[in-house]
């Protein structure tokens, strides 16, 4: 079974460049599978690039705000969650 944790919120989403912006309540690395969520949005992928401050990073914690390659469109507000084998 999936277990889905929230680790975040999508603050913000630059179409142009396929990026989502998403302000972290909970830990993310790159290969984590992740699903976000939100009235029109439902979207399932693995972390394959994330940053801070257009510097590449490799994990992330509460507080950081990072910039996510998306494979989709996504909105404010959308819940991302981090996918898990339970």
């Amino acid at each position: 079974m999936v277990q889905e944790e929230e680790v975040g919120r999508v603050t913000d989403y630059f179409a142009r460049i396929g990026v989502a912006g998403v302000e972290l309540t909970g830990r993310l690395r790159v290969g984590d599978r992740i699903r976000i969520r939100g009235h029109t949005t439902d979207l399932e992928q693995v972390v394959e690039s994330m940053q801070i401050e257009h510097q590449p990073v490799q994990e992330a914690g509460p507080g950081d705000r990072v910039g996510i390659k998306v494979a989709d469109r996504c909105r404010r507000g959308d819940r991302v969650f981090r996918l898990s084998q339970g």
